[in-house]
């Protein structure tokens, strides 16, 4: 039994004390947003409740519902009640002691890096019991989880330590008190308090109560007309439900009649959730059944590439005395989802075609975890893909395939990109130069999505897509706008010699080298051949260990290049198979190579040597 055990002593998760550090000196520049917080966490637990007692007969509860707030201005103490599911001693170790998210490290290093964006980053973690220290030198939860007989309290003054001991309860349900510090002690004032619940809980729906006064309308927001919500309101609803602190890009609310009925509320955040790309990938819209939470996980109500979403879906048609596991399966559930994620995609393309410099955050944002969907959804991928936008070489904003391919050159056949992880050195790479100096725009494509759409996706209103670092570079049928006239380019130097001597000093470490119709400033590239794998996929699957060795690639040369010619000049002369410089030159041009494609030599001491020699040389003549 609860009473035959003592008060234990625990330290909190070293996390959590460097986050109450943060918290404790003043994170928030409003302070009162506390209360929303511990407001909020009493709506959860209602909700959880709720929908507990439909499927357990020893949780159930006949109470109306309520979040119940006191204050006492000579004991400087305000309290937050509620009636909900509660908390054992287990769930206390869990909740109120640790942060039990990975990530958790980066999360606090950004904290104190990011002064300014303080607000933002703790919404995107989502901690906001922690909230309460702001205002309290003396946190005290006395809580009795539903079902069970014994009840607890956990007490902190946020220092490093919390306590857990067995208490007395009447029913289940929470009990935050708040020993207020001197400068709080305004939220003990009755004014004030209705004021706070009137700003950010006006939309909760259960009573918010001040004594016998009920706060706020209690009324599920989503259930009401999108005319009759202010900015304001849809704002404050989602901090509640996405527990964030950011101001949302964009707000759907949408309502669906016919032979399947629901309502949905949905957010899109301005800044990324801080768990947006977890292995997991879970997605935190809620979903009600008549206004009854069920759960805020449910798999198959939005797709995994949809997951920033917050808000909550509401149906009259699913059924309420189900598990959760079985209500995955039903296929209503599957037709709900279709039906939004059509909607979402819908209200995208309206935004980006409308707005696109407001898109481009969005798409900073969520672009490559919305991209994820051109893998995982076949049935939607021409929608998703008209939302889609890509940096390139021509446009200094972000383009849709659409005037990609309005803009194509004359002759130009294929749809151009480079992949890699950075488009900034994308953007430099000499794989450009010659569709540069046509003006044939090229995709830079940095997601690491990227690669693999492009296994699903082969072309785009009938043009393919290609990549310029593997295969042919297809400049010769394209003209430029203004194209050089014959007499003025310059002559091509005469490689065969060249191209021999390199081939027999690199052997099978290159498949081919040849002449390059891609390069003009640069001396060399190197290119995946046609038929073996990109670069950059050849790169990816490496350093996930999914792939040992990569298949030797095609050295191409620039045949207008000086440093190229002068070699020409030197392969042709009759001792050049003896040549030294020749073939030093050979590996250093396959090193440089490398290095420009974000590589290192492979064997660095010889490079160094190699680079020494030729150095030496030229420095003597």
């Amino acid at each position: 039994m609860a009473e035959t055990l003592e008060k234990e002593t625990f330290s909190f998760q070293t996390e959590v004390g460097q986050l109450l550090e943060i918290v404790a000196g003043s994170l928030y520049s409003n302070r009162e947003v506390f209360l929303r917080e511990l407001v909020s966490n009493a709506s959860d637990a209602c909700d959880k409740l709720r929908y507990a007692a439909l499927t357990d007969a020893s949780v159930a509860t006949s109470e109306d519902f309520a979040i119940t707030l006191e204050s006492d201005a000579k004991k400087k103490t305000l309290s937050i009640s509620d009636n909900g599911i509660g908390m054992n001693h287990a769930d206390l170790l869990e909740t109120l002691g640790t942060i039990a998210k990975s990530g958790t490290g980066a999360f606090i290093e950004a904290l104190k890096a990011e002064e300014k964006d303080k607000p933002g980053l703790i919404g995107q973690f989502g901690v906001g019991f922690y909230s309460a220290f702001m205002v309290a030198s003396q946190v005290d939860v006395v809580t009795r989880k539903a079902g069970e007989a014994e009840a607890w309290l956990w007490s902190s003054d946020g220092k490093g330590e919390f306590s857990i001991e067995p208490a007395e309860r009447a029913s289940n349900g929470t009990t935050v008190t708040l020993q207020l510090r001197k400068d709080a002690k305004e939220f003990t004032e009755e004014p004030r308090i209705r004021h706070i619940i009137k700003t950010y809980s006006e939309h909760i729906s259960f009573p918010v109560k001040l004594g016998s006064e009920t706060l706020n309308a209690a009324e599920a927001l989503w259930t009401r007309a999108p005319k009759d919500i202010s900015e304001e309101q849809y704002t404050e609803f989602y901090h509640h439900s996405a527990h964030a602190f950011d101001t949302p890009w964009h707000v759907m609310h949408n309502k669906v009649e016919g032979t399947l009925n629901h309502t949905s509320l949905l957010f899109v955040p301005s800044t990324q959730p801080f768990d947006l790309f977890e292995p997991e990938r879970k997605s935190h819209v809620k979903l009600y059944v008549n206004r009854v939470f069920i759960s805020e996980a449910t798999k198959d109500l939005i797709p995994a590439y949809l997951r920033f979403l917050r808000g909550v879906v509401d149906s009259q048609d699913l059924s309420l005395n189900v598990s959760r596991e079985m209500l995955q399966t039903d296929p209503r559930l599957s037709k709900i989802k279709t039906s939004i994620t059509k909607k979402v995609l819908s209200e995208l393309k309206k935004k980006a075609n409308k707005a696109p410099e407001d898109f481009a955050q969005f798409w900073g944002n969520f672009g490559a975890v919305l991209k994820e969907g051109l893998v995982e959804d076949a049935g939607l991928r021409d929608r998703i893909l008209e939302v889609c936008r890509f940096a390139s070489t021509v446009a200094d904003d972000l383009t849709s395939l659409t005037d990609y391919v309005a803009h194509m050159k004359q002759g130009q056949e294929a749809i151009f990109y480079i992949a890699g992880e950075d488009a900034a050195k994308l953007a430099q790479s000499p794989h450009l130069e010659g569709f540069k100096a046509k003006g044939v725009e090229v995709l830079l494509l940095s997601d690491h999505v990227d690669e693999f759409w492009l296994q699903h996706i082969t072309e785009f209103d009938g043009k393919p897509f290609k990549s310029i670092t593997r295969g042919a570079a297809d400049l010769d049928e394209i003209k430029a706008d203004e194209e050089q006239a014959e007499d003025d380019k310059p002559e091509e130097a005469d490689l065969s010699a060249l191209i021999a001597a390199i081939k027999a000093e690199l052997g099978e470490v290159v498949k081919d080298v040849r002449p390059s119709k891609r390069l003009t400033d640069s001396p060399v590239c190197l290119i995946a051949d046609d038929g073996d794998m990109d670069v950059n996929m050849e790169r990816l699957l490496k350093r996930h260990g999914q792939l040992q060795h990569g298949a030797p690639r095609v050295l191409e040369l620039n045949p207008n290049h000086a440093i190229i010619t002068k070699l020409a000049d030197r392969a042709k002369a009759e001792n050049a198979s003896g040549d030294d410089l020749l073939k030093d030159a050979a590996h250093l041009l396959l090193d440089q190579a490398r290095i420009v494609d974000g590589e290192t030599p492979t064997d660095p001491p010889e490079f160094a040597r190699r680079f020494g020699n030729v150095l030496a040389r030229a420095v003597a003549t």
